[in-house]
């Protein structure tokens, strides 16, 4: 069985984020992998473990996101490969689905998951643009998955539940916090890591898909309108005072 991992490098969530022109300013950030992504290198591991084959690490970026890839090969992944864009656009699901798509075909890949959603671009489409350009299934939001031999059967989250779906290899997944507990790496881990090979591949390896969107600028939301407590000796009169701003002033009814 073959697992491809997807390993997106992102901000951590403490650190001060400075707007720059067209991209954030990355002086300073302290990265991480995504923590979505976690559940899903450790599913990735524990399907390896039960069903033999290999995990395969994969990160989309410049060159610091070997950083991230060296911590799924610290937490037991057999193979790391970097799809080197040095101008990644965070934004552009539709470009990084492709080279993964083609990256995952080439390897004949039986499983590939990726976390739920990152939490930069919170989009939660990639694993899923990558099933729709293969053409097999996908299945979102897992909470639990069993695979024997080349039936999968999984749970899933669903607004207000949950749903159990069954479908076949190969298969595209995300993984929704739940699935599992993901290992801390050991010492022993981190070292052999720093020593392990990472594969580097450009987007003309795999097809040479072009870049679907620009940023043509970037920039923090506005400020927050300050809030107004309003005065009234009864609720009829907090009502009409609200009615009367929501009219008046917010222009929203």
């Amino acid at each position: 069985m073959k697992i491809i991992v997807l390993v997106k490098q992102v901000p951590d969530t403490e650190t001060n984020i400075k707007v720059g022109d067209k991209s954030i300013n990355e002086a300073g950030i302290k990265w991480i992998i995504s923590p979505y992504d976690e559940f899903a290198i450790e599913e990735g591991l524990r399907l390896r473990e039960k069903n033999g084959g290999e995990v395969i690490a994969v990160s989309l970026g410049p060159d610091r996101v070997q950083e991230s890839l060296r911590q799924a090969y610290a937490m037991g992944a057999d193979r790391a490969v970097q799809i080197k864009v040095d101008n990644y656009v965070p934004f552009d699901t539709v470009l990084t689905a492709e080279l993964i798509a083609n990256f995952a075909k080439a390897e004949n890949a039986d499983i590939i998951i990726g976390g739920r959603q990152s939490i930069d671009s919170d989009s939660s489409q990639v694993v899923i643009q990558v099933a729709e350009g293969l053409g097999i299934a996908h299945i979102s939001f897992a909470v639990s998955l069993e695979i024997s031999g080349t039936s999968v059967k999984a749970t899933k989250e669903v607004e207000g539940g949950t749903q159990v779906v069954e479908t076949s290899l190969p298969v595209a997944i995300t993984a929704q916090k739940g699935l599992n507990e993901p290992r801390y790496p050991n010492l022993k881990g981190l070292m052999a890591a720093k020593k392990k090979p990472i594969e580097t591949k450009t987007p003309a390896d795999l097809g040479n898909p072009a870049s679907k969107i620009e940023v043509v600028s970037l920039e923090p939301p506005p400020p927050r309108i300050p809030g107004r407590k309003l005065e009234a000796a009864d609720a009829k009169g907090y009502a009409e005072q609200l009615v009367k701003a929501l009219r008046e002033e917010a222009k929203v009814i």
